[in-house]
C-alpha cells in the first residue's frame, strides 16, 4: 500500500506530528530541507518527515526553519533539542497507534 502524501505548513500541523518532527529533527530542519516544484509550477522549500502512514512534506523557507528553532523553548541557543523536551516526547511517542486520515490516495494534499 503507498502512503499518503501531503504538504502543509508547520503550523498547520497537529502538536503530536510537530513532537515527532522534533525527535526525527533534534538538530534543526534548515539542514534538512528540499526543494520541489508544487502544483502550481513555484519552486518551494520544505522539510520531509515520514510516519508509518503518511510522507509529510512541511512547507518552510530557510528563515523559516531557523526561526521556528530560535523561538522554541524544546530547543536550546545551539539549535539542539533539550534533553527534557526529548525524553517526553520520546515516552509519549513510544506506541504510535493509527494517525489521522489526513490526505486522499490521489498524490499529494497542498493545505493551502
Amino acid at each position: 500500500m503507498e502512503k499518503k502524501r501531503v504538504i502543509k505548513d508547520y503550523e498547520k500541523l497537529t502538536e503530536e506530528i510537530r513532537e515527532q518532527i522534533k525527535l526525527a529533527y533534534p538538530s534543526g530542519f534548515s539542514q534538512n530541507l528540499i526543494r520541489f516544484t508544487n502544483k502550481d509550477g513555484l519552486r518551494v522549500s520544505a522539510l520531509p518527515f515520514e510516519t508509518e502512514d503518511i510522507y509529510y512534506l512541511v512547507r518552510m523557507t530557510m528563515y523559516e526553519a531557523q526561526t521556528i528553532i530560535e523561538d522554541d523553548d524544546d530547543y536550546d541557543d545551539d539549535g539542539m533539542l533539550r534533553d527534557e523536551p526529548r525524553e517526553e516526547y520520546e515516552d509519549k511517542h513510544a506506541d504510535i497507534g493509527e494517525l489521522e486520515d489526513l490526505a486522499d490516495d490521489s498524490g499529494y494534499d497542498d493545505d493551502l
